[in-house]
């Protein structure tokens, strides 16, 4: 029996990183193929629908494997009669679902509903699927489907675009899908001048602002777009900027492959190793990243619609050189002539600062520029960051103020997003600083705020913070680390402590001078305090509650007239009970 994992090491991650060529189709095609039965187990052929539990569109977006594998010769299903029953049957769930104007319920997993939608990744994944089995369809059931596409694509053409977004982005390369198998040579235009107009939004740093800088994350969206667009079209104009955008995830992923945070200002740290699209195999970096994302995630980790995704329109190839590279290697993410963010790569450790700054939104889905510093080890992944949020002034590198002047109310589906008094929790500007070492400097209403790092070896790094001539506001360092619930803490008296629901509250004489967990150990100064959990907003919850594994553990550090800096030091594979 075919070891897929085996053929996939051999096509994909054969030999060390100097292999010459990505190739992963004939694996990702046997991947996908082995799991159909799974998929097919949840699968009700009395409504087409997939999945479990609550039914939601998305459900539905395994049609596209499914039809890759039909309508591809040599798999076990290419051409077979019951998944191709199986895959009408899907489509028509869709067409059962929607409204009059080819619109669904945005429903989630959790039994909420956030509206209609068009929504565009089933919508895409829908016309990809039809333009794969189209001409095995029985006519009434084809006529069925160009009916409902129409339907739903001409809603979109004449609703969607009307500025340059993730889901525009992503609609405009299925209008463009449409247009094609649909013959209407009028809606490929409008995609393609509606993409042209993304590919002059991006920022010069090589990724789509939706707020004030990055949103790291999102950037995969109009990858992904951009490239499927031009797979489809071979309009070459969208290139330079696939390009500028690989360049930019390449400096903005960790060692071990996740995503940095610290500059995003919509999604904050995930354990998520993103497996790339098929905009990724565009160019020889791209697949040089693509090679390094897939080696940490492992084939087995690759969802399916992934692997569909790159068969469809991904391209092999050459991979680009690794660069050789020295005991240290900075980058700075310059626009306008200014410095925004640095990463420092001093293996085995890895600091990114953020520079961007930008005004409290009172949108849900921008969340506050506040948490401006992450460290990352190779020995235990990332250890401080995690991302920014709202409503939550504990995760801000700095706070001048009250901190109690700002919370989330539980409940509260419409919050103001604004501190309730004189807090400042977010700088209005910003400084990056190279040397003498990496660092920030930082307004926080009247009160200047400075942050510097320093690698001092392989084990050793030191956080220096400091608030020159503090006035009548209370000013605090902040550093957030990372929890492992699975994992105790320490305290500098040897004593364990569980991460539970339940809140902690470590004084500085019950923290003894250091706290530990996870394989590291952090010395303190003697009126740092930890609070645990600092639980962020979630906009993706209608009230915005968080559950307890979103937290951070909060160090919290004053700074005082008498004592304006203060000095963390952070020690990996510490010797003592915390191993």
């Amino acid at each position: 029996m075919l070891n897929l994992k085996h053929l996939f090491l051999v096509l994909v991650l054969a030999g060390p990183l100097t292999a010459t060529d990505l190739k992963y189709k004939e694996a990702f095609l046997a991947k996908i193929a082995s799991q159909v039965p799974s998929v097919l187990k949840h699968f009700d052929p009395q409504t087409g629908r997939f999945g479990r539990g609550v039914w939601i569109v998305t459900d539905q977006n395994v049609m596209l494997p499914l039809a890759v594998v039909y309508a591809t010769p040599g798999t076990p299903y290419y051409k077979s009669e019951e998944l191709l029953s199986v895959l009408i049957k899907a489509g028509d769930a869709l067409i059962a679902d929607a409204d009059e104007n080819g619109l669904w319920v945005f429903r989630k997993k959790d039994g909420s509903t956030w509206g209609k939608i068009a929504m565009p990744w089933t919508y895409s994944r829908w016309v990809r699927t039809y333009a794969l089995i189209r001409e095995d369809m029985p006519a009434e059931a084809r006529e069925r489907w160009v009916k409902a596409l129409t339907l739903g694509y001409e809603g979109i053409r004449k609703r969607d675009l009307k500025h340059v977004h993730n889901i525009p982005a992503h609609h405009a390369m299925g209008l463009y899908a449409a247009g094609k198998e649909l013959e209407r040579p009028d809606w490929c235009k409008q995609a393609g001048d509606f993409l042209l107009k993304v590919v002059a939004a991006q920022a010069e740093g090589g990724y789509w602002s939706e707020g004030q800088g990055p949103v790291v994350n999102y950037n995969f969206v109009y990858i992904d777009a951009l490239g499927s667009y031009y797979a489809m079209s071979g309009d070459d104009r969208v290139l330079p900027a696939i390009e500028k955008a690989i360049a930019f995830h390449s400096h903005f992923t960790y060692p071990g492959g996740q995503s940095v945070e610290t500059i995003d200002q919509r999604n904050p740290f995930a354990v998520t190793i993103w497996p790339g699209n098929p905009g990724f195999t565009l160019t020889p970096a791209g697949r040089l990243w693509l090679h390094r994302q897939w080696a940490h995630a492992e084939f087995a980790a690759l969802p399916l619609d992934a692997l569909a995704l790159f068969v469809l329109h991904g391209q092999e190839g050459p991979m680009a050189q690794p660069a050789t590279r020295g005991s240290e290697e900075l980058f700075v993410l310059t626009e306008g002539g200014v410095d925004c963010a640095a990463t420092l790569r001093k293996a085995p450790w890895f600091v990114c600062l953020s520079a961007y700054t930008g005004p409290i939104a009172q949108n849900r889905w921008i969340q506050d520029r506040q948490n401006l510093v992450s460290i990352w080890h190779d020995a235990v992944g990332l250890i401080a960051g995690g991302g920014n949020t709202h409503l939550q002034p504990a995760w801000s590198t700095f706070t001048v103020g009250d901190m109690s002047l700002l919370r989330h109310t539980p409940g509260d589906e419409s919050p103001d997003f604004r501190p309730k008094g004189e807090l400042y929790h977010v700088p209005k500007a910003a400084k990056l600083i190279r040397e003498p070492a990496l660092g920030l400097d930082l307004s926080y209403g009247p009160q200047t705020c400075r942050v510097r790092i320093r690698v001092k070896d392989d084990r050793v790094l030191e956080c220096h913070f400091e608030a020159p001539d503090p006035g009548k506001l209370p000013v605090a360092a902040h550093l957030t680390l990372m929890p492992h619930l699975d994992k105790p803490l320490w305290t500098g008296n040897g004593q364990e402590l569980k991460l539970t629901g339940e809140p902690l509250e470590l004084s500085p004489g019950q923290l003894h001078g250091s706290l530990a967990h996870a394989g590291w150990t952090l010395r303190l100064p003697a009126v740092a305090s930890v609070h645990w959990p600092a639980l962020p907003h979630n906009p993706y919850r209608k009230d915005g509650r968080a559950q307890t594994e979103e937290g951070l553990i909060e160090v919290r550090v004053p700074l005082t007239g008498e004592q304006p800096h203060q000095t963390l030091t952070l020690e990996v594979a510490p010797p003592g009970p915390s191993q």
